[in-house]
């Protein structure tokens, strides 16, 4: 089966690939550029454990083709830290224990990075909304909620994204489609 050439930039660097036009953008992510952090849960966009950033939106990876990915921007959960620094949301999840086994984890911050980005004040109801499209089949969600609501009290929970070009049409379409 010949390849599609694609070029995503994922956590700030440019990745080039030939990948098969059927290869999800999850297992690119994960099998391709090493990138294991991002989760495969459930391959039909009900557990939410593969939610990443494509062009700052929050989308789940394991319905996004790499092809569509094509031209954009990717950030993982490998992506927030900075400088060897957590970011807010993963400082809360740690010290408001937001997570048991783990495994929904990645998934779970990277929505909460999205719903902070689009509204940095939420209630606890606006929270919980935020997150109905992760599911976490450990914990009752409520130190999951304590911790988002932590970062976002925190004041220093900025936007994940790097500025970078405008969305592109296919983030967009996939935004509305398969959005988090």
């Amino acid at each position: 089966m010949p390849g599609v050439p694609v070029r995503v930039v994922v956590n700030g660097q440019a990745r080039d690939a030939v990948v098969e036009a059927r290869l999800l953008l999850v297992h690119f992510l994960r099998d391709r550029l090493g990138l294991t952090g991002t989760h495969v849960g459930c391959d039909t966009t009900n557990c939410g454990a593969c939610t990443v950033h494509l062009d700052g939106q929050a989308v789940k990876s394991c319905t996004v083709l790499a092809v569509q990915a094509d031209g954009a921007e990717v950030t993982t959960i490998e992506g927030l830290a900075r400088d060897g620094e957590l970011h807010p949301l993963q400082e809360a999840f740690w010290s408001q224990h937001g997570l048991q086994c783990g495994y929904c984890t990645p998934g779970m911050i990277m929505a909460a990075a999205d719903l902070l980005a689009r509204n940095p004040d939420p209630s606890d109801e606006e929270v919980r909304r935020g997150l109905e499209g992760n599911l976490c089949r450990c914990t009752g969600y409520e130190n999951i909620v304590r911790a988002v609501l932590e970062a976002a009290r925190s004041g220093k929970a900025p936007s994940v994204e790097t500025p970078g070009p405008p969305r592109s049409e296919a983030a967009e379409e996939i935004g509305r489609g398969v959005g988090a």
